[in-house]
C-alpha cells in the first residue's frame, strides 16, 4: 500500500511540486488549496501524514493544526510537518509547540522532502505498534495477577505516558 500524504498548500506551483515529487516517489497525493479544506476532507478521509503551508490566507496553519487536533481521535493522530519558507527561530518553536512533526523548507529539496515524509510515517507507523504491543503486554500483565483490567483505564494511563 503507498504511504498517503495530503499537502495543504495556497500556491499553485507548490502544491505542484511536491505533488510532483511524492507521486514519482510511488506515494498518493491529494492536495488542498487551504486549511478549510483540509478540515473538510479529514472528515471522510485518513492520510498518513499532512504537509500543512505556515502562511495561508483565512486560516493560516497554525490555526487549522490548532483546528484539525480538536476533529477527534482519528484526525487528531495524523502527522503533521509545516512547510514555510521562514528562516526565524519562532516559526519553528511556535510549530513544534503546536504539534508540528517537523519543516520543509520551500523552495523543496526533493530528496529532503520525501526522506522527511517517509521517516516520519515510518516512526509514526513504529510508535503505534508499539503502543499497541505495551497496551497488550499490560493487559495480559494484570490477567496474571487476576486483576480485572479495564482496558479504557488501561489507554488512559497509557496516553499520559
Amino acid at each position: 500500500m503507498a504511504d498517503w500524504v495530503a499537502v495543504v498548500d495556497d500556491d499553485m506551483a507548490n502544491l505542484k511540486s511536491a505533488g510532483y515529487i511524492l507521486s514519482k516517489r510511488n506515494m498518493k497525493v491529494s492536495a488542498m488549496k487551504s486549511g478549510a479544506a483540509l478540515l473538510d476532507f479529514v472528515k471522510s478521509n485518513k492520510p498518513d501524514l499532512i504537509l500543512l503551508d505556515v502562511h495561508m490566507p483565512q486560516m493560516d496553519g497554525f490555526e487549522t493544526l490548532s483546528l484539525l487536533r480538536k476533529q477527534g481521535e482519528d484526525a487528531e493522530n495524523i502527522p503533521v510537518i509545516f512547510l514555510t519558507a521562514d528562516e526565524d527561530e519562532e516559526t519553528q518553536a511556535r510549530a513544534v509547540s503546536v504539534g508540528a512533526l517537523g519543516f520543509v523548507k520551500k523552495p523543496f529539496v526533493p530528496d529532503v522532502l520525501v526522506q522527511r515524509v517517509r521517516n516520519t510515517i515510518d516512526l509514526t507507523r513504529l510508535s503505534r505498534q508499539f503502543r499497541s504491543e505495551v497496551e497488550k503486554r499490560v493487559l495480559q500483565i494484570l490477567e496474571e495477577l487476576e486483576v480485572k483490567p479495564d482496558p479504557e483505564k488501561v489507554r488512559a494511563v497509557l496516553d499520559r505516558l
